[in-house]
């Protein structure tokens, strides 16, 4: 159904997300047992972005981190990229019924070209979007590009807890769990059966710190939350 993700991965992710869109939100809730919604809220927290503030959502998706920073910045503009038409339709058709979401536009892009100016933005987040760019090094080049100096980067992922026995049971629930009721309720197994694989093929965290520094990102800070199946990066763009 979606192809070979080693041939394109970006036509590959797309269409995994196409399918998925319409139920997105409920399996990320119940696959993580609501924890999806606090780590979006702790990563919105580390944007520090004031009023009249520009923010960039990198990979949004349903737009769930774009409206946690609409809601904790009032006043503040906030843009929503992704390459899945599927999840922007459907965060608009949420944004339609919330008057509080009003501030965020929505644009249809690709993270490794994105369509914006160099020095556009105060802040850029990334929640749970890493992971499927098919080039995370120039990824991180253009995040860098787009945000103003001193400026703040915010990455939230999917990760492998670092101590062995709870990355066991975390593989378990993953391998097993995760892909079956995923499957289920998404109507697409493949689907979720590509979670698992992109969090174990995913760089360690401190990987991902070191990609974000030669991309021109200083003072990285790591947040490790839930026992490390979820980890937050913080970085700051030089002047």
């Amino acid at each position: 159904m979606f192809g070979d993700i080693k041939e394109d991965k970006t036509a590959y992710v797309r269409a995994v997300f196409t399918a998925i869109a319409d139920r997105y939100d409920l399996i990320n809730s119940l696959l993580t047992l609501g924890r999806d919604g606090a780590w979006r809220r702790f990563a919105a927290s580390k944007c520090r972005i004031s009023p009249g503030e520009l923010a960039l959502d990198v990979a949004t998706g349903t737009g769930e981190l774009a409206r946690h920073l609409s809601r904790r910045n009032h006043g503040s503009p906030i843009v929503g990229i992704d390459f899945c038409s599927g999840m922007l339709l459907k965060a608009r058709a949420k944004f339609v019924s919330s008057s509080s979401d009003n501030a965020i536009e929505l644009v249809l892009g690709d993270v490794l070209q994105l369509p914006f100016p160099d020095n556009t933005f105060d802040c850029v987040t990334i929640g749970f979007g890493l992971r499927n760019f098919a080039d995370i090094d120039t990824a991180f080049y253009e995040i860098a590009r787009v945000v103003k100096p001193r400026g703040r980067v915010v990455s939230l992922e999917l990760t492998r807890p670092s101590s062995s026995p709870v990355r066991e049971l975390h593989k378990f629930v993953l391998s097993r769990i995760v892909s079956c009721i995923g499957g289920l309720i998404s109507g697409s197994k493949e689907a979720y059966a590509y979670l698992p694989d992109s969090i174990r093929g995913f760089p360690s965290p401190e990987r991902v710190k070191e990609i974000m520094e030669n991309a021109g990102l200083h003072e990285v800070e790591i947040r490790r939350l839930t026992l490390g199946a979820a980890t937050v990066h913080v970085a700051t763009k030089g002047d």
